[in-house]
């Protein structure tokens, strides 16, 4: 029993599994629950790119809520890390709820549009309620507390497990997604939208699930990453946030099961490991992603997929 995989995902999957277990014992730590936070935060994004074919720059906007909600409620309240992501993941749905309500009527460029309007006015919103997200000083020394009120999350070791745990899941869950009959109907709005209509279908529906179903994602990655890294600031509640993760679906390959994480895996790799270029930062990546266009035109994982076909 496959549960949707075709043979060369599964090995993709298992490797992807020994990966993570074998990774905390050569790299930091930190640097991959980064990098399994982003990579959820991508696979959202990627339900709507690559599934849909719709452009979002407002994702950023579910990010920073679900970071803020988790931050709040266990660095303010002292509830449970899980409580915290939970909450996060609720809020952002909620948003994107509204959000997607509106966004949906509109196509192409105008979708994009709107959704980067919307994600200002939260992100003025982040700016001025300094009492719930700290404003520019955010929400600092966020707690990672303990799991179910027993099992401590203080320790590197234990945070990772929970966070590949959270990541699995989710990776799962898209990849459920995308090959349900829900998932197939999606695919067929994005290559014929007017078949999809003439078949009965209430397009408009399936668009706005996506998008709920794309805010959430999000805002399990903002809840768990704020979790991990101790703060909450406007930053991941920006612009460039959304941008980020755009980059991220595009050098993994859009509409890809393993793009969004190979993505994240090479924008955080360049943000981690270029730092000391300073300044040249922007300039590097902006080479590097335009090489990575040129010649990974679908992507790492999309271009890989593609030869191993014509290979065969």
């Amino acid at each position: 029993m496959t549960f949707g995989f075709t043979k060369a995902q599964l090995i993709g999957l298992a490797l992807m599994v020994l990966a993570i277990i074998l990774a905390p014992f050569f790299v930091y730590p930190i640097f991959l629950m980064q990098v399994m936070c982003y990579a959820v935060f991508a696979m959202g994004a990627n339900l709507l790119m690559g599934a849909l074919g719709l452009l979002s720059l407002g994702q950023a906007a579910y990010l920073g809520i679900g970071g803020y909600v988790a931050g709040y409620l266990v660095e303010s309240l002292g509830l449970t890390p899980l409580v915290g992501l939970i909450a996060a993941a609720l809020g952002a749905g909620a948003l994107g709820t509204l959000f997607g309500w509106l966004a949906i009527r509109r196509q192409a460029i105008y979708f994009a549009m709107i959704t980067l309007a919307l994600a200002e006015i939260v992100y003025f919103f982040a700016v001025q309620a300094t009492g719930f997200t700290g404003g520019e000083n955010g929400i600092q020394g966020i707690p990672r507390g303990a799991l179910f009120g027993v099992l401590p999350l203080r320790n590197d070791s234990a945070m990772y497990v929970f966070v590949a745990v959270i990541f699995l899941a989710c990776f799962l869950f898209v990849h459920r997604i995308m090959h349900s009959p829900f998932g197939q109907v999606v695919k067929a709005i994005r290559e014929n939208e007017p078949r999809a209509i003439s078949l009965g279908y209430k397009i408009e529906q399936y668009k706005w699930i996506t998008f709920i179903l794309a805010a959430v994602l999000a805002g399990i990655a903002g809840g768990t990453k704020a979790m991990v890294m101790g703060i909450e600031t406007l930053s991941d509640v920006g612009a460039a946030a959304s941008g980020l993760v755009v980059l991220m679906v595009l050098l993994g390959g859009i509409g890809t099961i393993f793009g969004p994480l190979i993505g994240a895996l090479i924008v955080i790799a360049m943000q981690y490991y270029l730092a000391p270029f300073g300044a040249w930062v922007i300039v590097i990546q902006g080479v590097i992603f335009v090489t990575c266009v040129l010649v990974f035109r679908r992507g790492v994982i999309g271009e890989l997929a593609f030869r191993l076909k014509t290979a065969l």
